[in-house]
C-alpha cells in the first residue's frame, strides 16, 4: 500500500509517467514508442528544451530519445535475465528530463522475456546408488533443471529415456518450479544388472522449445531408505551490507536416520549463480555459510540460496536460505550539474535561474534523504524543484565591477547516522554590461598656455576612467561643438581621442583672447554608449611681446614738440610728462622712465614710474636756453622691451625769443632732434598768431570765448589716448590724472610759470582762457608793436 501511494505521488510530481513493454535482446535503435506523442510534447521544442533520458547513480542508460522525431529507442543491449533474474516482472525506470521549464517524466520499461536460454542441469551426470532391495514405487529425487527464462519459457516438462526399471514422475513446487522423481517401476536385480544408465531431458515451453539433458547413472546397492532431513525448510537471516569477509551468515543442518555411510550428510549449493558463488562459501561438512566478498544493498537487497543435503548413498533433500540485506549509510550524496548558464549578465534580475542541480544518494530511507545548501555569503540560493532537483537562482543584484566571478560551494548531506556529505564547486563568471559612464579624474580642468605658442603643442591632458570591461570600458575623447569669439572651437583646439591630450591648433594672442572654456566629451564604446563631459578652462598667459607705446610726446609726423620752461623755475618744478602705455599686462606692462641723453645731465630728472620731468635745481642764467632730452621707456618683461622719445625744452619767459630757435637748428644741424624742434617752434608760433586773431575776432563779435586744443608746449590732445589702452583688471599702464594750471606772459622774461594744483579727472581736457588788461585792449590796433598782452594757459595732463 505504501509503495502504491509513493508511486502515485511521484507520478504527480513528475507531471505524468509513461510505460512501454518490449522484448529483451532488441538491437540498438529499436523503436520502443513515440514518447513525445504519448506525453503530448512539442517535438520541435525538444532540442531547445534539452530533452534527455536520465538515470540515477551509475546505472546504464538503456534507452535514448530521438530529438528529431520524439521516438524512444533502445540504446543498450538489454538482458532480462541479467537484470532481473527469476523475477516475474522486470521493470527498468528511466527519467525524461526537459528544461525551460523544468519537467520530469518517469519512463517505465517492462522487459518481456524471450526464450533465449536452454534448460541446464547442475551436473552432467547424476549418480544414484540404489539397494537392490528397494521396493517398487520407491522414489528418488532428481535435481531440477535451471532455465534463466521465466514463465512459459522456463522448464515445463521432463522426459526420461525408455527403460524397464524406472519411470519419471514430474511434480511442481510452491513457486511453480517443476522437478522430477525417479520412480522404481520394476525391482532391481544386482546379479542381473549392476548399473543402469538413463538420459533425463528437460524441455521449456518456448517457441521453438529448448531442451537440456543429464545422464543418470544408477549403481545397484543394498538398501538406503532414509534421505537427509533439514531442521528448517526455510532459513531467514538479516545481514548488514557492510559485514566483513568471513562473517558467518547461517549454519544449515540436516540429519539422516540411516547408519554408517548411509547416514553421512554433505552440503552443497544448488543452482547458485556465479556471482553468489564468489560471494558465499559453504562448508560441505558443517553446513556453515560464510561471506567471502562484500555485499551491496544497492545491488541486491534480498538473496535466496538453495542448499542440498545428500547422504552417502545419494539420497538428498533441499532447503532455502533467504538473506535480507539491510542498508547501511555507505554512499555519500552525489551532486550532478545538469545545466549551468555561465557567464551571467550583471543586470540579471533577482530570481534568475542560473543552473539545474541533481542530488542523488543510492542509500534507502533516511540514509538516502539529502539536504542541499550553500553556506557561503553569495547572492545565490538553491530552490527545491522536482524530486531531487534544485534550481540555482540569484538572490540579489550582481555588479561585475565589484566582483567578477563566484566560486560557489554546494554541500549535500544525507540523514544517515552518521550522516555523509559531499561538496561540489561551481565557478560562475559575471558578464559585463555597459552600466557605468566614464568618470573624469577632476571636476574641472585648468590649462595655462603662453601666448605665441607653437601650433600643435599640447596644453593639457584630460583623463576619464570607466570600470566596465573591454569595449564597454574603452574611453574616446572629443570636443563638444561650440563657438569661441564667433569662431568654432575646432579652430582653437584639438584633442587626441585615445589619450585625451589637448593640442593648440593655432598660436594665441593674449591681447586678443585672454581665456575661454571648452567642453570635453568622454564616450565609451558600449552599446548603447554612455557619455560624460567636463569643462576645460584655458587661460592664455601674457608674454612680453609688445614694446611700450609713447603717447606723449607724439612720435607721429614731423612736427617738433617743444615745451617752454620759465627761467624762474625752482628745483623740483614739474616741467613736462612722458606718457606711455604697454599692451601687455602684469609685470610686462610695468613701465619705467629713464633719461638716456640730455644737454645738461644735472638739470632735469624724470620720475622712474611716473614719467614726470622735473628740475633738479633752480634754473640759472648760465644754463643753456635750449635743452634736449632723450627719454627711454622700458617695460619689466623678460627680456625687457623699450621705446625712446625726444623732448625739446626752451628755457625762456618770452615767446618773442622763439626766433632764437634757429640757432638750435644750426648748433645741432647734425641731429634730427634739432630739426624736429624747429618744426615744433614754427608750429607753436603759427598757432599762437592764429589764436590772437581768433580771440580779437571773438571780442569784436562779442561771442563766447572758444576752447582750443593747443598742440604746443604742454597741451595733450585727447586723441592721443587710443581706446584699446583702457585699464583691465587693474593692470593698466596709465596712472592718475594730472591737471595743471600754467600762467605764461609774453614780452617779459620774468613771467611766472606757476603750478597751482592737481585734479583727479577721468578725461583729457585742454582749456585755454585769454585775459587782457584794459590798456592792452586799447592798443590792439597796433599789432606790429611789441606785444605786451598777458595770457593764461591751463594744461591738463593724463
Amino acid at each position: 500500500m505504501f509503495g502504491l501511494l509513493f508511486f502515485v505521488l511521484m507520478a504527480h510530481t513528475a507531471y505524468g509517467d509513461v510505460s512501454y513493454s518490449f522484448p529483451e535482446e532488441m538491437k540498438r535503435g529499436y523503436v520502443i514508442g513515440n514518447i513525445a506523442k504519448d506525453l503530448g510534447l512539442d517535438v520541435n521544442r525538444l532540442p531547445s528544451r534539452k530533452a534527455r533520458i536520465d538515470t540515477e547513480g551509475n546505472r546504464k542508460l538503456y534507452c535514448d530519445i530521438n530529438l528529431n522525431t520524439g521516438e524512444l529507442t533502445v540504446a543498450e543491449r538489454i538482458d532480462r535475465e541479467g537484470l532481473c533474474g527469476k523475477k516475474a516482472s522486470c521493470v527498468i525506470n528511466q527519467e525524461l528530463v526537459l528544461e525551460s521549464p523544468l519537467e520530469l517524466h518517469l519512463v517505465i520499461l517492462n522487459i518481456e522475456d524471450i526464450n533465449d536460454n536452454s534448460p541446464q542441469f547442475t551436473e552432467s551426470v547424476v549418480k544414484f546408488e540404489i539397494q537392490e532391495s528397494a521396493d517398487k514405487g520407491s522414489r528418488y529425487l532428481l535435481d531440477e533443471a535451471h532455465d534463466a527464462d521465466i514463465g512459459r519459457n522456463s522448464v515445463q516438462s521432463y522426459t526420461l529415456q525408455d527403460n524397464e526399471h524406472f519411470i519419471l514422475n514430474v511434480l511442481s513446487r510452491e513457486n511453480g518450479i517443476k522437478y522430477g522423481q525417479l520412480v522404481l517401476n520394476k525391482e532391481l536385480d544386482r546379479e542381473q544388472q549392476k548399473e543402469v544408465t538413463l538420459i533425463l531431458t528437460a524441455v521449456d515451453g518456448g517457441t521453438p522449445p529448448r531442451s537440456g539433458t543429464v545422464a543418470i547413472h544408477v549403481t545397484v546397492l543394498d538398501a538406503n531408505d532414509n534421505a537427509p532431513v533439514f531442521s528448517q525448510a526455510i532459513y531467514k537471516v538479516s545481514l548488514p551490507e557492510n559485514s566483513p569477509v568471513d562473517t558467518v551468515v547461517v549454519t544449515v543442518s540436516a540429519t539422516d536416520a540411516d547408519d554408517g555411510q548411509n547416514g553421512e550428510v554433505t552440503y552443497a549449493f544448488s543452482h547458485l549463480s556465479e556471482l553468489f558463488r564468489q560471494l558465499f562459501f559453504l562448508d560441505t561438512v558443517s553446513g556453515e555459510i560464510k561471506l567471502k566478498g562484500l555485499m551491496d544493498f544497492e545491488e541486491e537487497s534480498s538473496i535466496e540460496l538453495r542448499i542440498q543435503a545428500k547422504d552417502g548413498q545419494g539420497l538428498a533433500s533441499h532447503c532455502t536460505v533467504i538473506i535480507d540485506v539491510t542498508d547501511v549509510n555507505d554512499n555519500a550524496p552525489m551532486i550532478v550539474i545538469n545545466s549551468l548558464n555561465s557567464p551571467i549578465p550583471e543586470n540579471a534580475l533577482p530570481g534568475t535561474e542560473v543552473g539545474i542541480i541533481n542530488v542523488q544518494d543510492r542509500d534507502s530511507e533516511n540514509n538516502g534523504q539529502v539536504r542541499c545548501s550553500i553556506q557561503q555569503n553569495v547572492p545565490f540560493k538553491l530552490v527545491p524543484s522536482i524530486k531531487k532537483y534544485y534550481s540555482l537562482v540569484t538572490t540579489g543584484d550582481l555588479d561585475r565591477e565589484l566582483l567578477s566571478d563566484y566560486n560557489i560551494t554546494i554541500t549535500a548531506a544525507d540523514e544517515g547516522s552518521p550522516p555523509l556529505s559531499s561538496t561540489k564547486n561551481i565557478y560562475l563568471t559575471v558578464a559585463d554590461v555597459n552600466d557605468n559612464p566614464p568618470v573624469f579624474q577632476e571636476q574641472n580642468y585648468r590649462a595655462h598656455v603662453h601666448e605665441n605658442n607653437k601650433p600643435g603643442s599640447s596644453i593639457c591632458s584630460v583623463s576619464a576612467t570607466d570600470p566596465d570591461w573591454r569595449q564597454n570600458g574603452t574611453v574616446v575623447y572629443s570636443l563638444l561643438s561650440s563657438d569661441v569669439g564667433g569662431a568654432p572651437v575646432s579652430s582653437f583646439l584639438s584633442i587626441n581621442g585615445d589619450t585625451g591630450v589637448i593640442h593648440a591648433v593655432r598660436s594665441f594672442d593674449y591681447e586678443q583672447l585672454k581665456s575661454f572654456k571648452v567642453l570635453v566629451l568622454a564616450r565609451d564604446n558600449g552599446s548603447p554608449p554612455l557619455t560624460n563631459n567636463v569643462t576645460v578652462s584655458v587661460f592664455i598667459t601674457d608674454e612680453n611681446d609688445n614694446s611700450p607705446q609713447i603717447l606723449y610726446p607724439s612720435l607721429e609726423g614731423n612736427s617738433l614738440m617743444t615745451e617752454m620752461v620759465p627761467k624762474a623755475a625752482q628745483a623740483h618744478s614739474l616741467v613736462s610728462k612722458v606718457i606711455a602705455v604697454d599692451a601687455d599686462s602684469g609685470q610686462n606692462a610695468w613701465l619705467s622712465y629713464h633719461i638716456i641723453k640730455a644737454t645738461d645731465p644735472g638739470l632735469f630728472t624724470i620720475g622712474v614710474h611716473s614719467g614726470e620731468i622735473r628740475t633738479q635745481r633752480d634754473i640759472s642764467e648760465s644754463d643753456s636756453m635750449k635743452q634736449n632730452l632723450i627719454v627711454s621707456v622700458r617695460d619689466n618683461g623678460q627680456p625687457s622691451l623699450s621705446a625712446t622719445c625726444a623732448l625739446y625744452l626752451l628755457i625762456s619767459d618770452n615767446l618773442a625769443e622763439v626766433p632764437e630757435l634757429k640757432d638750435m637748428s644750426r648748433d645741432e644741424s647734425s641731429s634730427k632732434l634739432t630739426f624736429y624742434l624747429i618744426i615744433a617752434l614754427v608750429s607753436v608760433s603759427t598757432f599762437f598768431l592764429t589764436f590772437i586773431i581768433i580771440i580779437l575776432a571773438v571780442r569784436f563779435c562779442r561771442r563766447r570765448k572758444p576752447r582750443l586744443l593747443f598742440d604746443g608746449a604742454v597741451a595733450i590732445p585727447s586723441a592721443y589716448l587710443p581706446p584699446n589702452y583702457a585699464e583691465v583688471e587693474g593692470a593698466g599702464t596709465l596712472r592718475s590724472t594730472y591737471n595743471y594750471d600754467a600762467y605764461l606772459t609774453t614780452g617779459s622774461r620774468t613771467s611766472d610759470f606757476k603750478f597751482v594744483r592737481s585734479y583727479n579727472e577721468g578725461t583729457l581736457i585742454a582749456d585755454l582762457t585769454l585775459k587782457k588788461p584794459q590798456s592792452a585792449v586799447d592798443d590792439l590796433e597796433g599789432l606790429d608793436a611789441e606785444i605786451n598782452d598777458s595770457f593764461e594757459v591751463r594744461l591738463v595732463f593724463l
